[in-house]
């Protein structure tokens, strides 16, 4: 068994991570020593170490939580099921890697329009297109053709 300040040090996150993956059910709940401390079997390490690498590829705790769910009862589960999350991440990532693109376009753009010179800001060519609304790009709108 560990205790929550071993279980933290020993995964590299915080306490107060460790009480909220808890609270959020990410962690089952610890047991409680006599002394009022919690106490987390040895293969919470595990199970943590899953949870944070999971978060590096960017799922959300709730993307955890039922990839913990389809782990747990894997018998109950099929290869499809699990592929079908990390697919349908995977399909977030490209939508936010061309929002980003699109993003980064519009900036460039509007950079490349400024002249950077040392005259005062209110003659700023970015700033005026901010104020115009001229300088966001408008939302990426997903079209669905019948």
């Amino acid at each position: 068994m560990l205790r929550i300040g071993e279980l933290a040090e020993r995964s590299g996150v915080s306490v107060d991570t460790l009480r909220y993956y808890e609270k959020e059910g990410l962690l089952p709940d610890a047991q409680r020593g006599d002394n009022g401390y919690r106490y987390y079997a040895a293969d919470n390490l595990d199970r943590l170490h899953f949870i944070l690498r999971a978060k590096r590829l960017g799922f959300t705790l709730a993307d955890i939580r039922e990839l913990l769910s389809l782990q747990v009862d894997a018998d109950a589960h099929t290869c499809e099921e699990v592929k079908r999350v990390a697919e349908d991440k995977l399909a977030a990532i490209d939508s936010r890697l061309a929002e980003l693109h699109h993003m980064r376009q519009a900036l460039a753009h509007l950079t490349d329009a400024c002249c950077g010179g040392p005259h005062a800001a209110t003659q700023c060519t970015i700033l005026t297109a901010f104020a115009q609304g001229k300088a966001a790009p408008e939302p990426h709108q997903h079209r669905h053709d019948a």
